[in-house]
């Protein structure tokens, strides 16, 4: 009787399928909320240099979380680049992503994002994790670090590059500095917290 009893009181079991970008955050904002019956599992962050492939690769997951018997499934994905795809398999297996069109916006905050119009078009946004990673993600994958005359060619038409900062690390602070410098491009730091995603992830035990 007890163990029908514990298996009764026991939460339900939900996944999270997130961006390695994002994982760090998400971790933070499970801890925080103590969603201690929530899973996590993460997608690598490089598939941002290859959108085509998020989709397919968050389908894989979603299949494979219902094979373990996990009916609530969330996506921590804004659209990332996929041009709708994201939306169609969240869609067709019936669950929810952040809402956005990427990272930077949920991290300011959808509605803040959307406020800034044209002005996001002349910004060149970093994260704490592209703070972190630039010379991976930015760095190298452009060439730049074999061929900096193209820097004008990727980046003449930004006017400054925006740090919407997670955390308050000095670290990430000049790392961040040091990419706007190597840019030529204007320096802003924005701190945003983890914005929507935080009530996102606190949203989906309720």
């Amino acid at each position: 009787m007890h163990a029908q009893d514990d298996q009764q009181h026991q939460p339900e079991r939900i996944r999270i399928i997130a961006c390695g970008a994002i994982a760090r955050e998400t971790i933070a904002v499970l801890a925080a909320n103590d969603l201690q019956h929530v899973e996590l599992t993460c997608l690598p962050a490089i598939l941002h240099n290859h959108p085509e492939k998020i989709a397919p690769e968050v389908e894989r997951e979603i299949l494979e979380a219902r094979t373990a018997g996990i009916e609530r499934i969330f996506i921590a994905y804004a659209d990332c680049g996929t041009g709708g795809l994201l939306d169609t398999v969240c869609k067709r297996h019936g669950v929810a992503r952040i809402e956005g069109p990427h990272c930077y916006s949920f991290f300011l905050g959808n509605a803040e994002f959307e406020a800034l119009g044209d002005d996001t078009m002349r910004a060149f946004f970093l994260t704490d994790f592209l703070a972190r990673q630039f010379d991976a993600f930015v760095t190298r994958p452009l060439g730049l670090d074999r061929h900096p005359e193209l820097r004008d060619m990727y980046f003449g038409n930004y006017e400054k590059l925006v740090y919407l900062a997670q955390s308050d690390d000095p670290d990430l602070d000049a790392r961040a500095k040091a990419a706007a410098a190597k840019l030529g491009l204007r320096y802003e730091r924005v701190r945003t917290g983890y914005g929507d995603l935080a009530s996102a992830i606190g949203n989906i035990a309720r």
